[in-house]
């Protein structure tokens, strides 16, 4: 595979934009669900994925060959996504009263956890559960949460997407870990 993207990026490095669009199929679904499941909302996840191609285009010059290209582009998009987090300020809180009641807030509009009798709605439902516990963690834990167990990267391959020393990775990892496993116990 990687011998492929270096011939295509050599390719587009010569001025054939149109192999350029042979980048972006192979590696669209992965930068998509990177931005999905650091923000949660699937039209923010597909701006930031263009955005995303749109900077590796503009910025392919600056690509080192010798390198990984993905491990590049997930940078592009993991940073493009921690700016998009940064950016955003919460509409409401789970503790605001719902206008035009009296005494009811949103955490009362919550459904209940009951369990279900099929397992594979159990599962799903236990799946967004810890995806929505994920989505609160500081984007910082966030990120290197999502790299490591969601897209199955290695210490590396994370500490170059967020340019970060590998011992950084692995403390981020940590805490982020310990800090789940506290939302997780205590919600």
């Amino acid at each position: 595979m990687d011998a492929v993207v270096k011939k295509i990026i050599i390719e587009v490095k010569k001025g054939d934009q149109q192999a350029f669009s042979e980048l972006v199929e192979i590696y669209k679904d992965k930068v998509y669900q990177v931005a999905y499941r650091m923000l949660g909302n699937a039209h923010e996840a597909q701006d930031v994925a263009q955005e995303a191609f749109l900077r590796a285009y503009t910025n392919l010059e600056t690509y080192d060959i010798n390198r990984k290209f993905s491990t590049w582009l997930f940078r592009i998009a993991t940073n493009l996504a921690i700016d998009r987090i940064r950016k955003k300020k919460p509409d409401f809180h789970l503790e605001d009263q719902v206008a035009g009641t009296e005494d009811l807030n949103y955490y009362s509009q919550i459904a209940t956890d009951e369990a279900l009798p099929e397992d594979q709605v159990v599962k799903f439902e236990m799946q967004e559960w810890v995806q929505n516990e994920i989505m609160m963690l500081p984007p910082k834990y966030r990120s290197a949460i999502i790299l490591k167990y969601m897209e199955d990267l290695s210490l590396k391959e994370i500490s170059e997407i967020l340019n970060l020393p590998v011992a950084t990775v692995k403390t981020r990892i940590h805490r982020g870990r310990e800090a789940l496993r506290k939302r997780l116990r205590d919600s």
